[in-house]
């Protein structure tokens, strides 16, 4: 340690920033003074790191993929029905995944639940409207009549069920006493008595049909044909494209959907006007010609104009006119195989607030186009965001919970980019999501079952709530709105499901640096019961584990009611040392076998493995060390017998030098255990095994090591046995030695130890041997003004050395009595704690607390050294007895 030229002001060394000056973005000098050197520390360490999935996949590989819908699937504008279905017919709108695309001119049957999909070729329809055929024909073609005959209400249900799938809107058609230009008599007969028991459908349709005419009957049967009602819709749809507004004209009405069922709505002539005058003649481009990149751009112009003629005339939304006319035309726009028009078109198709099967392919579209992180740009340029967001809001998650599911799975690939992260928060994604997890919480409340898809759907809904807590901006979001408490819900109904438990870790893991959030975590009844049985059913998922250590040690860092809380839950500290043992046994294990199966294994294998191990160690200390800073709660720890052989095992496998931060949480953990100095410590009673592993620890060439081992031999050097050991193994020496280090903490760790070892008469003359006076007048000369705790202990020091003082200058030495007396005086003054003021930019409360510390720790002890000096210095030399 370098000296200060004597006589001249205390300063201080060179490159040491004094513990007073301002500093940004950390926390005031009254903070630092009070929590740097107690005897009781929390430990810190870093968030788990989790690399980002670049493949983007909706589902975890390890998933449960077979409850799982597809995440590759084929899509295109045929998986689009011309109308909206019903919303809950959206379990008839999934898509096998690699299911085959159908011919062009075939049409498409929403495949009935259970039923598999039908292979091989499909025919081509036949151009004809066959005609209801007589009993003669029904026997040559051998049609069989069903064996259970159906009254002539089941046949029309079935009939119009049947029509329903082709999308024709078929009118009811009236009870026989309500026909309208009939004139009915009553029947001589009832209908079951005059109704032959097997009779064939041809006859029974016949006869019903017949009460109303039987050319209006024939007219119904025609549209049975499947074939010809695709046909003839496709007819029209080219036809209607290609005509002029003039040859158009005006049509005369539109049917409009809600969710009861369907009413017709007359267009009005100024609605049929705006639509001729500034929408036709856009629709009328949206056909390409080619798949050229000319021809996509012109397309991805006239959608955008579209869209903004669209909004500007306010025709968007559920009752605009010719909606069902608009959206058969632009979903042939996806069969361009463009990213970029393909969004553009979701855009249109969202804005008009499709619902059932339709809803579910638009779902999947802009599922696909987010898989690749190329086109996360387009999400931003086609203002189709704020869009999304509203539909989540709106929807129904338990008709249409396949369609959010890939909707939010989107959101969660997007939300991986920082730029579209920050616009979501600010579109309200994260209060959207919120909502959701209000009402699937509480229909599990009230006893509801748990609906199809909702596991899966709340595994995209946790994955992008993921990364919006990423950003600290949206921590007072997830406050408001309350998402803490309910993902401890889902943890209490989900408990088994590995892959949403470890979305919920990764949440609240980065939640948890938030004060407010760890009180609201805190304050929720089952949080830390949730945790441990968590741990218990999901032991060999490391990567959930590591993340529940690290939120219990962030809730435990500050929190004494959560120190209590924890500790108090039932077989809390079986099930961290249960966990604790397993995984060492594990690592211990593998360390084995890197050495004996180097040919089974390579290297870099094991290494990772054992890497992932340590991160468990690192946050299973961590709580530990944290839990033993309460002063109820830390002697029953010491008293581990459990604990402690963990701890030291941790110390006797690893090295500081790989290991750095295992290692110091480690010794933190122990010198926090070594405070409690009492009968049954298991620290105590394995005082001299911590004391080998610490020696060793003081041998490496690691500063924070010998900082924190230094830490513990002061706690442990209250003993005897503990001081016989540090002179007989010269640890002693090494204490003095560190005394030249320019590191402040090491020096006073150092000091520490020296105070105990002087109380033993016996070990004095060993720091007037090794030059300890000298160093010990060097610190206080260079520290003392910068630090009067270090300064106090300084004088404690040379208290103790010299009880039995006779003449000052054969004690201490004649110069360094000198140098020893000037300064105390120098320090003694009482405007030696302001004397700094003008060499840094001090707080306002800085002020008052150097004083504090130099009344209480340095002046009472300086008064008693000097005064013992001064009353022992005299230019008197004794004599020698005779």
């Amino acid at each position: 340690m370098s000296t200060s030229t004597k006589g001249s002001k205390p300063g201080k060394k060179q490159g040491e920033r004094p513990f007073y000056e301002k500093q940004t973005d950390k926390e005031t000098s009254s903070d630092i003074i009070k929590q740097a050197r107690v005897s009781l520390r929390p430990v810190d360490t870093e968030r788990p790191f989790t690399p980002q999935n670049n493949d983007r996949r909706l589902f975890p590989t390890y998933g449960r993929s077979n409850e799982r819908p597809p995440s590759v699937f084929s899509l295109d504008s045929a998986h689009f029905l011309g109308s909206d279905s019903q919303p809950n017919s959206e379990s008839s709108s999934r898509l096998p995944s690699g299911s085959s695309r159908a011919p062009s001119g075939s049409s498409r049957l929403p495949s009935r639940s259970g039923r598999p999909p039908s292979g091989g070729a499909r025919l081509q329809p036949i151009n004809h409207i066959p005609e209801i055929c007589s009993s003669s024909q029904a026997e040559i073609l051998q049609i069989s009549p069903p064996k259970l005959p159906k009254p002539p209400g089941e046949q029309l249900l079935t009939t119009r069920s049947r029509l329903k799938l082709f999308n024709r809107d078929v009118p009811l058609l009236p009870q026989p006493l309500e026909r309208r230009n009939s004139n009915p008599t009553p029947p001589t007969k009832s209908p079951v008595d005059s109704r032959r028991a097997h009779s064939g459908p041809k006859e029974r349709t016949k006869n019903f049909y017949e009460e109303r005419g039987e050319g209006e009957g024939a007219e119904q049967i025609r549209v049975l044909s499947a074939e010809a009602c695709v046909n003839q819709e496709r007819s029209q749809r080219t036809s209607n494209v290609s005509l002029t507004p003039s040859e158009r004209k005006y049509s005369s009405g539109r049917t409009t959907k809600s969710g009861i069922g369907s009413r017709k709505e007359k267009e009005s002539p100024e609605e049929c006007l705006l639509w001729n005058t500034n929408i036709l003649p856009i629709v009328e481009q949206l056909v390409p010609k080619n798949k050229e990149t000319e021809e996509i751009d012109r397309m991805c112009i006239l959608c955008d104009q579209l869209f903004s003629v669209l909004s500007k005339l306010n025709m968007l939304g559920r009752t605009a006119i010719r909606r069902s006319e608009t959206l058969k035309i632009v979903y042939k726009l996806i069969d361009l195989d463009s990213a970029e028009l393909s969004l553009k078109a979701s855009r249109i198709v969202l804005a008009f607030e499709v619902t059932g099967s339709n809803l579910t392919s638009l779902c999947k579209l802009i599922f696909k186009i987010s898989k690749n992180k190329e086109n996360d740009i387009l999400f931003q340029k086609n203002n189709i965001l704020d869009l999304i967001v509203k539909l989540i809001a709106s929807t129904n998650y338990q008709k249409v919970s396949d369609a959010l599911i890939y909707c939010i799975g989107a959101l969660k690939f997007l939300t991986g980019n920082n730029a579209i992260l920050k616009d979501l928060a600010d579109y309200g994604c994260t209060e959207s999501l919120a909502r959701l997890l209000i009402n699937i919480n509480t229909a599990t409340m009230e006893g509801l079952p748990v609906a199809h898809g909702v596991p899966n759907l709340l595994l995209q809904v946790t994955g992008t709530l993921r990364n919006l807590a990423d950003k600290p901006a949206t921590h007072a979001t997830f406050i408001s709105c309350q998402i803490i408490p309910e993902l401890c819900k889902i943890i209490d109904t989900f408990p088994l499901d590995g892959d949403l438990m470890f979305n919920i870790s990764r949440i609240l893991s980065k939640l948890t640096l938030n004060q407010e959030c760890c009180t609201i975590l805190k304050n929720h009844p089952t949080t830390f019961t949730s945790f441990l049985m968590l741990m218990n059913k999901h032991l060999s998922n490391m990567e959930l584990i590591v993340r529940l250590c690290f939120i219990m040690g962030n809730l435990t860092a500050k929190s004494n009611d959560c120190r209590y809380c924890l500790f108090n839950t039932e077989n809390a500290m079986e099930t961290l040392l249960s966990v604790f043992r397993t995984y060492l046994e594990l690592d211990i294990v593998n360390q084995r076998s890197d050495e004996t199966l180097k040919e089974k294994f390579t290297k870099s294998l094991q290494l990772l493995k054992g890497q992932k191990y340590e991160d468990i160690f690192i946050k299973l200390v961590r709580v530990i060390a944290n839990l033993s800073i309460n002063q109820d709660i830390g002697p029953l720890i010491a008293a581990n017998l459990n604990c402690i052989e963990l701890l030291l095992q941790i110390l006797v496998l690893k090295d500081v030098n790989q290991s750095e931060e295992l290692v110091l949480n480690t010794v933190v953990t122990i010198n926090n255990l070594a405070y409690y100095n009492m009968p049954g410590s298991m620290v105590v009673e394995k005082q001299i095994d911590v004391c080998e592993m610490l020696t060793k620890l003081l041998m490496m060439d690691n500063q924070e090591g010998m900082v924190e081992a230094t830490r513990v031999f002061g706690n442990l050097s209250r003993s005897f046995e503990v001081r016989d050991y540090i002179s007989t193994n010269k640890v002693d020496e090494m204490m003095v030695t560190l005394l030249d280090s320019g590191n402040r903490e090491i020096v006073y760790t150092a000091c520490g130890v020296l105070i105990n070892l002087m109380v033993d008469k016996s070990r004095r003359p060993m720091l007037k041997s090794e030059g300890g006076i000298r160093k010990l007048i060097d610190v206080l000369h260079d520290f003392g003004p910068l630090d009067w705790q270090l300064a106090g202990m300084v004088c404690m020091i040379l208290c103790n050395y010299s009880e039995n003082i006779t003449c000052s200058a054969e004690c201490l030495g004649e110069e360094e009595t000198s140098d020893l007396i000037a300064l105390l005086i120098h320090y003694l003054d009482e405007e030696a704690p302001l004397e700094m003021t003008e060499a840094a930019d001090w707080y306002e409360d800085t002020i008052d607390v150097m004083k504090y510390y130099w009344l209480t720790d340095f002046y009472p002890v300086a008064t008693q050294l000097i005064s013992r000096i001064e009353k022992h210095n005299t230019n008197l030399v004794p004599l020698d007895a005779p």
